[in-house]
């Protein structure tokens, strides 16, 4: 599988990548996906403390902790804190917390060190001066090497790579949410940093089965204007010799600001399907233009 540096980073992360989010809470399910991923030359999975309250970060930890952890780029993410004794989260990017959380992140990982920090959202209301300076520490003590964003909002990507040594921002990104497009990769190209683009294929839309999906609509497209524009990329995957997951991971990775796509799978079937992007030829110039007259250049309307 083909690699990319990172950012200004010295982390090479395989192209199509694993988001485990979408894995369950299954082992018996959830590590053969993970090891079929590394057997196919994945090398990047993504996690976070939020899913499943931490159950991921184990799953992910017990599915690698007898590989070669020099192989492998461990991505996590902080800033969501459970409070002991009540449901959900509450949102807490102060230092104290993020220096408590990795160690538990840690932990559940079965391993001594991260790869890729990330914070888990961010607003423009947040100590952002102490946020990144927990970052840095941990970065000094070699806690993790690197760190990034994960976010959607243009605004508080541009404060973390003004103001830190981010070297990645995760965002949502696919032929049917272009919004980067507009307000955030050109930035990012501008300031060497790269996108990890998560949900290519559209929560499973933008996949040969997706029909089944399309009357729940997506962002500014229905139903009805999916089930159009849907027939019109199968078509479109058809006679380029792709099919449409392999079409949809290719255009995200046509940007040249996106390092790594991370799809989501919660069945080996489904990651199989996925994993076919790495080995689908790269989009021509012409073909990524037609893609782009096919489907719409979202915007973002908030957090500009």
């Amino acid at each position: 599988m083909k690699r990319n540096r990172l950012g200004t980073s010295e982390l090479m992360v395989g192209e199509v990548g694993l988001g485990c989010m979408s894995l369950g809470t299954d082992q018996q399910v959830a590590i053969p996906i993970i090891h079929a991923a590394l057997e196919r030359g994945v090398n990047f999975l993504d996690t976070a403390d939020l899913y499943d309250a931490g159950l991921n970060e184990e799953i992910v930890g017990a599915a690698i902790h007898e590989r070669n952890r020099e192989d492998l780029i461990i991505a996590t993410k902080v800033g969501n804190r459970r409070i002991p004794g009540k449901e959900g989260w509450i949102w807490d990017a102060s230092k104290a917390y993020i220096l408590s959380a990795v160690k538990e992140s840690l932990k559940r990982l079965r391993t001594d060190y991260i790869d890729l920090y990330q914070l888990h959202g961010g607003t423009l209301e947040d100590p952002i001066d102490e946020t990144i300076e927990a970052f840095e520490q941990l970065k000094r003590e070699g806690v993790i090497r690197y760190y990034g964003i994960s976010s959607i909002r243009p605004n508080v990507i541009r404060e973390y790579s003004s103001r830190s040594s981010i070297v990645s921002v995760m965002s949502q990104y696919s032929l049917l949410d272009r919004r980067p497009e507009e307000a955030v990769l050109p930035w990012l190209t501008e300031h060497s940093i790269s996108m990890i683009a998560r949900g290519p294929v559209a929560r499973g839309i933008l996949s040969s089965n997706g029909g089944q999906r399309l009357q729940e609509g997506y962002l500014d497209y229905t139903g009805e204007s999916l089930g159009t524009l849907h027939s019109k990329l199968q078509n479109f995957a058809d006679s380029n010799g792709r099919n449409l997951s392999q079409l949809a991971i290719r255009y995200a990775l046509s940007h040249p600001a996106v390092a790594v796509t991370i799809p989501g799978a919660s069945s080996l079937n489904q990651f199989m399907q996925n994993i076919d992007g790495a080995e689908a030829p790269p989009l021509r110039e012409e073909e990524v233009i037609q893609l782009q007259k096919l489907t719409r250049l979202n915007r973002y309307e908030q957090h500009r």
